[in-house]
């Protein structure tokens, strides 16, 4: 549970931006995917799976579709850059098959993740005002979509995080010493300013924008003048969940899901509100903070710069994360038996071959420090 509060699932994209970008790409895959239709031939197994052409050409599609519509590229930019990419595009997923393959053998992730799939495409339906899954099926059909396809993108995406969590994060985590974590959290006592929010939200939905700040501005001097900031978040806060003002229930208070005080970081708050209440001490009304959909005004309850271990070992673990995760898939990979299809050998063997490099040069490390480590010793026994 430590580590499902530490590390929050942060996959991109989610369930809502996925439906929203499958159906822009739709009609683009159909042009791309007219005849005359290329026969689907194996580019690579993978232990007992094999990575198909098809399944390459969905990704280039997509990372095509990406390059153009989000980093503004030009269709023939775009083709230069997936024909570019190509080797670290196969490697990706020969990776997700590693990952994949690996989470079967893992007791119960398997259930896990097929709950948190339907759990996030309930979510949506609910969100979207859809009542029944036969409701969202019908609209993602005339949108040219299939729920199970998402499904299967979901569950891809949630196997891979969910094993490299377990797996690597976890390891890292938990493996953390005292006295690597004093020193860290020394060196870097800035990062580790904490605070406890309460909130009062308004919406901008429906009114003009002019009226809803300066019913955000007249709150925020009320509260400093010493009104109690928990009943004005009570008579006027908006954000609402599952229907219910959730100041109703919390007077305005950020709390976590057992009921308490929820802590940020202030060094992982977004910067337009880090920067609205980073000066403000405990007690402390911000000015009113523009947001996509409205404003809010925030108090801090509590500021604390002490130490913190979930967070020291959070951080440390999530600056280490990229290189494990580098590391721990190499070696699925090394232990793996993967063979490009003929067609393929020229793309995905070189590297393969800087794989068996850097396991090379890391044995090589290894040995030549414990050989020096070695005469280190015979070195001191002599004197």
């Amino acid at each position: 549970m430590q580590l499902k509060n530490v590390w929050t699932r942060a996959l991109a994209p989610a369930f809502a931006a996925l439906v929203l970008a499958l159906a822009a790409s739709a009609p683009a895959r159909a042009q791309e995917e007219t005849p005359p239709a290329v026969l689907d031939e194996p580019v690579v197994q993978v232990n007992n799976d094999v990575v198909m052409l098809s399944m390459l050409k969905r990704e280039n599609a997509e990372f095509r579709d990406v390059l153009v519509k989000q980093r503004n590229m030009t269709p023939e930019q775009a083709d230069a850059e997936v024909v570019k990419k190509q080797p670290e595009i196969i490697f990706n997923l020969i990776n997700e098959i590693l990952l994949m393959q690996k989470g079967k053998d893992l007791a119960r992730l398997s259930e896990d993740i097929e709950a948190d799939v339907n759990r996030e495409v309930l979510r949506v339906a609910k969100n979207a005002g859809l009542n029944t899954l036969e409701e969202l099926e019908a609209a993602l059909r005339q949108e040219g979509m299939s729920l199970s396809d998402i499904k299967d993108t979901l569950r891809r995406q949630y196997m891979k995080q969910a094993v490299l969590q377990r797996e690597v994060d976890a390891r890292v985590y938990y493996g953390l010493t005292d006295a690597e974590l004093r020193k860290y959290y020394d060196a870097n006592r800035a990062k580790f300013v904490s605070v406890s929010l309460s909130e009062i939200f308004l919406s901008l939905a429906g009114r003009s924008e002019a009226d809803v700040k300066a019913k955000a501005a007249d709150l925020a001097a009320r509260a400093r003048a010493g009104a109690d900031f928990g009943e004005l978040a009570v008579k006027n806060s908006e954000r609402e969940e599952n229907g219910v003002r959730t100041a109703e229930k919390t007077k305005g208070q950020h709390v976590d899901d057992t009921g308490k005080p929820r802590s940020y970081l202030l060094s992982e708050v977004q910067p337009s509100i880090s920067n609205a209440i980073k000066d403000l001490k405990a007690g402390g009304i911000s000015d009113p903070i523009k947001t996509d959909e409205g404003y809010m005004i925030l108090r801090i309850n509590e500021r604390d710069d002490s130490f913190k271990e979930n967070f020291v070992r959070g951080m440390m673990t999530q600056e280490r994360s990229e290189k494990e995760h580098e590391d721990y898939l190499r070696k699925l990979r090394q232990d793996a038996y993967i063979k490009p299809a003929p067609n393929y050998v020229t793309v995905i063997q070189p590297m393969l071959d800087k794989d068996k490099d850097k396991a090379k040069q890391e044995t090589a490390s290894r040995e030549g420090g414990a050989e020096t480590g070695g005469k280190g010793k015979d070195k001191s026994k002599k004197q």
